[in-house]
């Protein structure tokens, strides 16, 4: 018959279970993984709203870069299903948002040339109750902001 001292192991090696510092570990590595994931999820409404409103800052430039080659007046406004590029020769810009639910609103057509400075420009777009604004002062290239109010660059 076999007799256990103090101290000493079992008769069988290490008794079964986990020791607290392996636990930690997993726990940490998992708290780690969880922490990655949420960081890399990103809000699907507002990443759309930030995809449109960068295409819409290009293609204004782009539009308003027509304009001053081509020398005709050109501006841009929205429609219940997009938006519409008026005066430009042979456009193929296109005319709708990537997001079926982006809106915008101006106060009256953005005008895009074909004078080299134009007047300060803005186009709130919204999309599942958040908002950015496209904007100019006319000189410096349409850009996105959180805000309407102009920021220096």
């Amino acid at each position: 018959m076999q007799t256990l001292a103090a101290g000493s192991k079992s008769a069988r090696g290490r008794a079964g279970g986990f020791t607290l510092l392996e636990l930690m570990v997993v726990v940490a590595v998992i708290a780690i993984a969880t922490a990655g994931v949420s960081l890399s999820l990103r809000d699907s409404a507002q990443s759309a709203l930030e995809r449109d409103a960068q295409r819409l800052a290009s293609l204004l430039e782009t539009a308003r870069a027509q304009a001053r080659a081509s020398g005709v007046p050109a501006q841009w406004r929205p429609t219940p299903k997009g938006f519409v590029f008026e005066g430009l020769p042979r456009s193929n810009l296109p005319t709708h948002w990537l997001a079926e639910t982006t809106r915008a609103s101006v106060l009256a057509p953005v005008l895009l040339g074909p004078e080299p400075l134009i007047g300060p420009q803005k186009v709130a777009l919204s999309h599942a109750g958040r908002s950015v604004w496209v904007v100019t002062d006319g000189l410096r290239p349409f850009r996105v902001q959180n805000s309407p109010e102009p920021v220096s660059p």
